[in-house]
C-alpha cells in the first residue's frame, strides 16, 4: 500500500519511532544546504573566522520562506505565536515560537513586520503548518510561501540571505556603505544601499559575534557576496561552507525545531491528512543512543528549550493554556554539555587496532539524521537528553546542546553522554560500532558571552 499523506504512514506504521529512523537514508547534509559546498576553503579555517575575523553565510537556500500580507496578517501570527505582540512596530523582528494545542513545539525563527499588514519570515519547522492554518483558516491574507533550492528543481530562490559576523564585520561592511548599520539594534532592521544596492539590513546571526544579515532579490547575490568578500579581504574573510555554517547552532544556544510533533492525536489528524508525502512531516528522521518507543519522548517543548522567556499570556493563541501548565511545572533546564577531551581522543583511537571501533563523530558536527537524540545519565540514572553536538573551536572541544533534570542542571555539573546507536539499528546510515560513554560538564547555553546585543 502507498500512503498518500502523513496519517496513512503514521496509521501503516507499527513504530512511529522506528519509522523515524529509518527515514534517515533519506537525510544528506547537502539536502538542507544544497548550492553550498561543505568546504569553501576549509572548515576548521572558516570556523575559525566566525569567531577570530568576519565569515560570510550563504542562507539563501536551505530555508522556507514566507511573505504574507493583508488586513488579517497580523491577527494570523499572533493566533500561532506564543510572543506578545505588543510594540511589534514595522521596523521590528520578533522571534516567534509555534505549538500544537499540547504546548509541543512546531517551529521558530524570525518574522519581519515590513508594513502594517505585511510581513516576511523563516519560521523553520512551522511552514507547513502556517500553509495549513491558511489554508483551513478564515483570515483575510495573501501569503507566498518559497521553498529551499531541493524542493525547486533547479530553480533559484527568490531572495538572497546573506549573513555577515565577526569581529570584524563593522570594519569590512562599512566599506561598502554610508549607512551607520550599528545602530541598526538587535531584531531590528532598516533598508540600506550596500555594494550600490538596496538591502535590507537585519540585526541578527547565528553566531554569538556581532553581525548583520542582508536580504534582498537573489538576482542580486553574487555580486552583493564579491563585493563583501572583497571588502573583507584585508581581515581573513571566510566564505562558509555548509560544514561551519551548520555547527554555528551548538555555540550560540539554537536548537531547532525537533519531531514535527504531529504523529499522534486526534487533534492534529486533519493536519497529518493535509499533509503530503513530499512534506518536510513525511521524511523526519532521528538518530542517537537515547531509545523508547514514545514518539512524545521526542517532542521538544518551548519551555524545556530556552524559550520560556518568549511566552506570554497576554493573548490567545494555540497551545496556551499547555504552556502555563509547562511553566508552572518545568521538570528539565536548557544547558550546554562540554564533552570530555580525554574521551573523545579515545573514541577517534577506536578506529585503529582491532575490535569494533566506536561510532565515528565526523567534524565539526555529526548528524546521521535531522535531530539527534544521546542519553544523558548521573549515577547509572537518566537525567537528561543531549541534542545538537559539533567540535567548536574556541573549546577546541566538542559541545552539545541538552535538556537535564532540573536537580542536575547546575553549571560544572558532571554527567554521561551514551554515544552511538548500537548494533541492530534500522537506522540504515548506523555503520556496526561498540557504544561508549563520554563523560560531559553542564555549561550554560550559550557557553559563551553573547556579543550580538552589545
Amino acid at each position: 500500500m502507498c500512503a498518500n499523506n502523513v496519517d496513512e504512514l503514521v496509521r501503516e506504521s507499527d513504530n512511529i519511532v522506528e519509522m523515524l529512523r529509518g527515514n534517515a537514508t533519506a537525510f544528506t547534509l547537502g539536502e538542507h544546504f544544497p548550492a553550498i559546498p561543505n568546504e569553501i576553503t576549509n572548515w576548521i579555517e572558516e570556523q575559525r573566522a566566525i569567531i577570530e575575523s568576519v565569515a560570510l553565510g550563504d542562507l539563501s537556500h536551505h530555508m522556507t520562506e514566507i511573505h504574507a500580507e493583508g488586513p488579517d496578517a497580523f491577527q494570523f501570527f499572533k493566533d500561532f505565536s506564543v510572543n506578545s505582540f505588543e510594540n511589534f512596530e514595522v521596523g521590528d523582528g520578533k522571534h516567534i515560537v509555534l505549538c500544537n494545542a499540547r504546548g509541543h513545539l512546531i517551529g521558530d525563527g524570525p518574522l519581519l513586520r515590513l508594513g502594517e499588514e505585511e510581513f516576511w519570515g523563516v519560521p523553520w519547522g512551522a511552514e507547513n503548518w502556517l500553509e495549513y492554518q491558511l489554508d483551513v483558516g478564515d483570515y483575510d491574507v495573501t501569503a507566498s510561501f518559497d521553498p529551499p533550492t531541493a524542493k525547486k528543481d533547479g530553480g533559484d530562490p527568490e531572495s538572497f540571505i546573506i549573513q555577515v559576523q565577526g569581529p570584524d564585520a563593522y570594519a569590512t561592511l562599512s566599506k561598502l556603505t554610508d549607512a551607520d548599520i550599528k545602530d541598526i539594534g538587535f531584531y531590528k532592521f532598516r533598508e540600506i544601499t550596500l555594494a550600490g544596492k538596496r538591502v535590507r539590513a537585519f540585526g541578527h546571526g547565528m553566531s554569538t559575534q556581532p553581525g548583520f544579515e542582508f536580504h534582498g532579490p537573489f538576482e542580486h547575490a553574487d555580486e552583493i557576496k564579491s563585493a563583501i568578500l572583497e571588502a573583507g579581504e584585508e581581515f581573513g574573510i571566510r566564505h562558509l561552507g555548509s560544514k561551519a555554517y551548520n555547527s554555528q547552532s551548538v555555540r550560540l544556544g539554537w536548537i531547532g525545531a525537533g519531531p514535527p510533533p504531529v504523529y499522534d492525536g486526534e487533534e492534529m489528524a486533519d493536519f497529518r491528512q493535509w499533509l503530503g508525502t513530499d512534506r518536510r512531516e513525511a521524511s523526519f528522521s532521528i538518530e542517537g543512543s537515547y531509545d523508547s518507543d514514545d514518539i512524545t519522548d521526542y517532542y521538544m517543548t518551548p519551555v524545556e528549550y530556552g524559550f520560556g522567556g518568549l511566552v506570554d499570556f497576554d493573548h490567545d493563541y494555540v497551545g496556551r493554556e499547555a504552556l502555563r501548565e509547562q511553566l508552572d511545572n518545568q521538570q528539565r533546564e536548557f544547558v550546554s554539555l562540554l564533552w570530555d577531551d580525554d574521551d573523545m581522543v579515545d573514541v577517534y583511537a577506536s578506529l585503529y587496532g582491532d575490535g569494533t571501533p566506536n561510532k565515528y563523530f565526523e567534524l565539526p558536527r555529526s548528524r546521521w539524521g535531522n535531530s539527534a537524540f544521546d542519553s544523558v545519565t548521573r549515577d547509572g540514572e537518566l537525567v537528561g537528553i543531549s541534542r545538537r553536538r559539533s567540535y567548536e573551536p574556541d573549546i577546541r572541544g566538542v559541545a552539545s546542546l541538552a535538556v537535564v533534570d532540573l536537580e542536575h542542571s547546575e553549571p560544572g555539573t558532571e554527567v554521561t553522554v551514551h554515544w552511538g546507536e548500537g548494533r541492530g539499528s534500522v537506522n540504515p546510515r548506523i555503520e556496526d560500532h561498540e557504544p561508549t560513554e563520554v563523560s560531559a560538564t553542564v555549561a550554560p547555553v550559550p557557553y559563551t558571552e553573547d556579543l550580538r546585543k552589545a
